[in-house]
């Protein structure tokens, strides 16, 4: 069994394989995952090393966290670290959906509605731990300027004071936000103090605008960066999506000019992708999201795949990576 790397989260005691693993798609809202094909992917990611796992009430509308827990349940309660999200509810739909669960989301970022999202994960989890709550999908990106000024007012007078308390009374240890985008972000960092941020597909080999403002704040305030969906939905890995969509011809473009410097020098795309943001110090973990178990074990030789210096400075004199990112040595 691989022995990962651990790094600390933020400024608290947690520590996290720098190899986590991501649960949106198990989730089974966007391809058909079942319960068992789920909890597959958890133990194949645990039989791995992996010990850092990230869930949400939101993916598979709750479905998620229920094979999560049923996975992690067995395994040494020391052993791992769980982060899930508030700032959702699920609601019994009507509807008549029942696929992949029978909920409704209601969007809720006050105290009360963060008190009650982590007590309703703790009942889908089964499980009497989360050590990072993170608020999941607050800023324009999901929400739009005029309403997310609504929900960032809630949670800045109303939902941050849950967290603080959660954390103080122990249940959890970490607090943080999870999104898409970093000018959320900026401004958290202007309303409380933050252990870490789960940042998906804007810090990553296609994309480094966070590196001037966001991760030097980071670094200075002690807040950890959690990198989600490191190969961009899968354009990093030779499918045909970036930022759930499918990509646009100038992200094709740019990902045709990363993959010439790779195959230059005898290096998979994927591997180069899923090691690059590792090398900055704010960031502490990356958690792709594999579909199945099968692709968690075909991915894990890219994870220790031996990468040329060479590939990285070919990268940055050919501007198809930022002049100053930290890159693996």
């Amino acid at each position: 069994m691989p022995v990962w790397e651990k790094r600390r989260v933020g400024r608290t005691k947690l520590e996290v394989t720098a190899l986590g693993l991501g649960t949106a798609t198990m989730g089974g809202t966007r391809i058909q995952v079942t319960r068992q094909q789920g909890e597959d992917i958890v133990t194949a990611a645990w039989d791995a090393g992996v010990r850092f796992v990230d869930t949400a009430p939101f993916y598979g509308i709750g479905a998620a966290e229920h094979r999560v827990g049923d996975a992690l349940r067995d395994k040494p309660r020391q052993d791992w670290v769980l982060s899930t999200k508030v700032g959702r509810l699920l609601r019994p739909t009507k509807e008549g959906r029942t696929h992949p669960m029978p909920f409704d989301v209601l969007y809720d970022y006050s105290y009360d509605g963060i008190m009650r999202s982590v007590e309703d994960s703790f009942q889908r989890l089964g499980l009497d731990r989360i050590d990072i709550a993170l608020v999941h999908d607050i800023g324009a990106y999901q929400h739009g300027d005029e309403l997310n000024a609504q929900h960032f007012k809630v949670l800045a007078e109303s939902g941050y004071k849950a967290l603080e308390e959660l954390k103080r009374t122990g249940t959890v240890s970490a607090i943080g936000i999870g999104v898409n985008e970093k000018e959320v972000l900026l401004d958290a960092l202007k309303i409380g103090d933050w252990d870490a941020f789960l940042l998906a597909g804007r810090y990553t080999l296609l994309e480094q605008s966070p590196l001037e403002d966001l991760l030097v704040q980071c670094v200075a305030r002690g807040t950890s960066i959690i990198v989600g969906g490191p190969l961009n939905s899968g354009i990093l890995a030779g499918r045909d999506t970036w930022n759930y969509a499918t990509a646009p011809a100038e992200v094709i473009a740019r990902v045709k000019q990363l993959q010439a410097v790779c195959d230059a020098h005898d290096v998979p795309l994927p591997a180069a992708a899923l090691q690059f943001p590792l090398a900055h110090p704010a960031v502490c973990a990356i958690i792709p999201g594999p579909r199945t178990a099968a692709e968690f074990n075909e991915n894990l030789p890219l994870f220790t795949r031996k990468i040329p210096a060479g590939l990285w400075s070919d990268l940055k004199a050919q501007g198809l990576l930022h002049p100053d990112a930290p890159v693996p040595v």
